[in-house]
């Protein structure tokens, strides 16, 4: 792992410590989040981004929640019914989490699991205090943000034999330890094969219009020593025809349960031309990412961003004023046009539902 994209510092009455990736690679920034406003601000601007990396901030941003609660307000001594207003406390601090992005899963997978900690914990012990059920919560998150190390690592090893010697990769966005807790998801592939002394070229879209693959993803393949190349998004089909991508790999915030998958914009385009040309797209994902909720990727919600992402380049305007402009962060890859899902339990070929429930059972 090259760096670590958030940490929880200290015990329960402590805070989350992240690095601020608005800022690379011009400079290294760690931001320190005290309270869930914090942590609410730094997932909505994508200080803290990556749909694994976003519901551990998640899971720590409602520790962080319930830091200042002391009891519920009431007249009653008992100490249940304090928890009981720790437990409503807890459900609204989720909500506003909720609103800070609607694509990523990850994010509501994580912070369903402190709720469900967090009422495990009232019914097993019904007369304890505040400051043991945010341990408790604590725990929890701690334990979420380890297995999104672990799931990083067995998602790279799965992956790594699609990587040959002397291919050429073309990756989309930022799947790498930026994005997780761990060492990424797309990127653990790519850092698994080069681990094991396999060579190769990784193409990177700049992904407009946040530009987190040349900021972001050709910072961290360089740290580790992969040959990188940053080109335009518009460049992926020219490389194609000219036999210089063996294999397109990329990450994916929400996977429905056919196998469509939401990913940052530009993606569905990469799966189109990859089909077009015989190009094997892969997709790597925790299990965390599939919501079996959602049947197919048209009812996945998408982001739509602030026209100012598109109308600046830094601090430059490059459009017209009065122009309108359209943002989405995501789009939809359809299962039809991915060869293979690589999860931290395996891998799954020409996905459908049948098999990824299977793969999930």
């Amino acid at each position: 792992m090259i760096v670590r994209a958030l940490k929880w510092v200290g015990g329960v009455d402590s805070f989350l410590e992240l690095i601020d990736q608005r800022r690379l690679p011009a400079e290294f920034v760690k931001l320190q989040c005290r309270d869930i406003k914090r942590v609410y601000g730094a997932i909505k601007t994508l200080a803290v981004r990556g749909a694994p990396a976003i519901g551990v901030a998640g899971a720590y941003g409602l520790v962080l929640g319930m830091q200042k609660l002391r009891t519920s307000g009431t007249k009653k001594s008992a100490r249940s019914s304090d928890l009981e207003w720790g437990l409503v406390h807890l459900a609204k601090c989720r909500q506003f989490l909720a609103s800070s992005r609607p694509t990523a899963v990850n994010l509501f997978w994580a912070m369903d699991r402190i709720q469900q900690r967090a009422r495990r914990f009232v019914a097993a012990e019904p007369t304890a205090d505040l400051k043991r059920l945010r341990k408790a919560i604590l725990e929890e998150a701690n334990t979420i943000c380890r297995e999104d190390v672990d799931m990083c690592r067995r998602i790279g090893e799965n992956g790594q034999k699609f990587i040959k010697q002397g291919f050429g990769i073309l990756t989309h966005c930022n799947t790498g330890a930026l994005a997780t807790a761990g060492q990424g998801t797309a990127l653990s592939v790519m850092f698994e094969a080069h681990k094991r002394g396999r060579e190769f070229m990784v193409y990177v879209d700049e992904t407009r219009p946040l530009l987190q693959g040349a900021r972001l993803t050709a910072w961290e393949l360089k740290q580790a020593g992969i040959d990188v190349t940053v080109i335009c998004d518009n460049m992926a089909a020219y490389l194609m025809k000219q036999g210089k991508i063996d294999a397109v790999i990329t990450g994916a915030d929400r996977i429905a349960a056919n196998g469509d998958a939401a990913n940052k914009i530009g993606t569905y385009s990469l799966s189109v031309l990859a089909r077009n040309h015989g190009i094997p797209f892969y997709i790597a994902a925790p299990s965390s990412t599939f919501d079996l909720t959602i049947k197919s990727g048209d009812q996945i919600p998408i982001e739509q961003r602030a026209s100012e992402e598109v109308a600046f380049c830094g601090h430059k305007k490059i459009t017209p004023d009065g122009v309108g402009i359209y943002n989405p962060a995501f789009d939809i890859t359809d299962a039809k046009d991915i060869s293979a899902i690589i999860t931290n339990r395996g891998v799954i070929k020409k996905p459908n539902a049948r098999k990824i429930a299977e793969h999930l059972r």
